[in-house]
């Protein structure tokens, strides 16, 4: 004989289409044949709010605030142009390489991926700036053009004109800086004359006369896209 809810014990199956039988009703036969299930799954849900709610109050919040302060110190050797001690720290106090593995997963350790990178473009070790300025998420951070203009000028040491002049042009996008825009259209410009692209060359010294004329680079744009034969 089939085992159904009519030959269980304490459990009377109730039809929706028996008269008399509530929408209630059938919701609780439902639930009664089903709760099982139906506990397992809300402790399941109630189990991942408590862990997750645990994991940002007890666990990631304390590791931000450890990773921001232990950041301090590193930046002000990188203020000072110590960048050794910078990258490796100074025997009491961790450097951006393992400050980036202790507390990997923080905004602090993604910064220092930034930091890290500026460190060994100075240092002229192009190839690990390259790896630790394209590791840092820039996403939403207020250096996001100082990176990629770090990228971009990386890029140009290892001979590679064609990236240094993708991330120039990634570094020049904020038009309302008018700092960093018209040093990396610049470097665009003569990047793209390396490249012998000189008419982007000229859009790009022409963008710096007229849109950035108090500049340091708008003075000497009329010379050079007279060298390129624009006069106007």
């Amino acid at each position: 004989m089939a085992n159904t809810a009519r030959n269980k014990p304490g459990v009377e199956r109730i039809k929706a289409e028996e008269p008399g039988i509530s929408a209630l009703d059938n919701l609780q036969v439902q639930y009664e044949n089903n709760k099982k299930t139906i506990n397992t799954v809300l402790t399941v849900v109630v189990v991942l709010i408590v862990a997750v709610f645990a994991y940002l109050k007890l666990y990631k919040e304390p590791q931000e605030s450890k990773a921001a302060t232990a950041l301090s110190y590193p930046q002000q050797y990188f203020q000072t142009d110590s960048l050794g001690k910078a990258l490796d720290g100074d025997g009491q106090h961790q450097g951006f390489l393992k400050l980036i593995k202790k507390y990997d997963g923080t905004k602090a350790a993604n910064l220092a991926k930034y930091y890290a990178g500026a460190c060994y473009l100075h240092m002229g070790d192009f190839k690990n700036a390259i790896k630790y300025l394209e590791d840092f998420d820039a996403h939403g951070t207020m250096v996001k053009y100082a990176a990629d203009g770090a990228l971009g000028d990386a890029y140009m040491e290892m001979g590679n004109t064609k990236k240094g002049i993708e991330y120039y042009n990634k570094a020049s996008e904020n038009k309302d800086d008018e700092l960093l825009t018209p040093l990396y259209l610049y470097r665009a410009g003569m990047a793209y004359e390396l490249d012998k692209q000189n008419d982007k060359a000229k859009d790009a010294y022409k963008r710096i006369r007229d849109e950035y004329p108090q500049s340091l680079q708008a003075r000497d744009m009329d010379k050079f896209l007279a060298r390129l034969g624009e006069l106007n």
